[in-house]
């Protein structure tokens, strides 16, 4: 990171960043082709650290995945605008997070089930979720397994 003194290294704070955060941003890319999607997400704590998503069970994200699996992953929240006399001296605080990891869909039953819950928990839901069978059948889940993980704030 470029200017130190904006990183955020302490993992309970990154970790407020991705609770705070509506949305993940995953990168993927085929060759030269970049592609970005917008994704409801839960995250799950821990030794092995992940998010999970869910989705359409076709589609361009999956075709994608399926020949490169390694993605990059954003979120970003708290954001202000601040304004100078200068027009260059505007700016914007925020914290947000950046990092890697492989991405693989989720088939084990209990976890695709763990893995929604996190998602109903990201945004609020507690308690124990009954999922519809039928919905269940055709939501493709995937799980994110972080291997890097870093924050900014300013």
């Amino acid at each position: 990171m470029r200017k130190k003194e904006r990183e955020i290294k302490d993992l309970s704070e990154i970790e407020t960043v991705i609770s705070d955060s509506d949305v993940c941003r995953v990168a993927f890319a085929d060759g030269d082709l970049p592609y970005i999607v917008t994704m409801n997400f839960g995250y799950r704590k821990g030794k092995n650290s992940c998010l999970f998503f869910h989705c359409a069970p076709e589609g361009r994200k999956l075709d994608m995945l399926r020949k490169n699996n390694f993605v990059c992953f954003e979120m970003d929240t708290s954001h202000n605008m601040y304004r100078n006399d200068k027009a260059c001296d505007w700016g914007m605080n925020f914290r947000s997070v950046i990092g890697y990891g492989r991405l693989s869909i989720v088939e084990d039953e209990d976890e695709r089930i763990s893995g929604l819950g996190k998602i109903m928990e990201h945004y609020g839901g507690q308690g124990v979720f009954n999922f519809d069978p039928a919905v269940l059948n055709r939501t493709t889940i995937l799980r994110l397994d972080i291997v890097e993980l870093t924050g900014k704030k300013r």
